[in-house]
């Protein structure tokens, strides 16, 4: 399974993660900024990162592991342009 997260500096908001391993990958320029996985809490309104493993100032990639549930990619600071960011899950 892969997930589109943000496309061309689109964010796709919360999407559905069904569970287990997963490579978190960011491309584009950052322009000062950092993108971050987060996974939305129990109250169904609280973002919470994943980790600062997960938390990217230029392009690259990082493993996760989490439960099923609902995450999104978080864009804050600089002044970015064509960012790319997905999650592909790990069989």
């Amino acid at each position: 399974m892969t997930l589109n997260l943000i496309t061309n500096n689109e964010n796709a908001g919360w999407r559905n993660w069904n569970g287990g391993r997963g490579t978190f990958s960011v491309t584009g320029a950052f322009g000062g900024a950092a993108v971050t996985l987060q996974y939305l809490g129990p109250d169904g309104a609280t973002a919470l990162d994943v980790g600062s493993e997960v938390t990217l100032g230029s392009p690259g990639l990082a493993n996760f592991e989490l439960g099923a549930g609902r995450i999104c990619a978080d864009v804050t600071g600089g002044t970015p342009g064509g960012l790319y960011a997905r999650v592909s899950q790990i069989p």
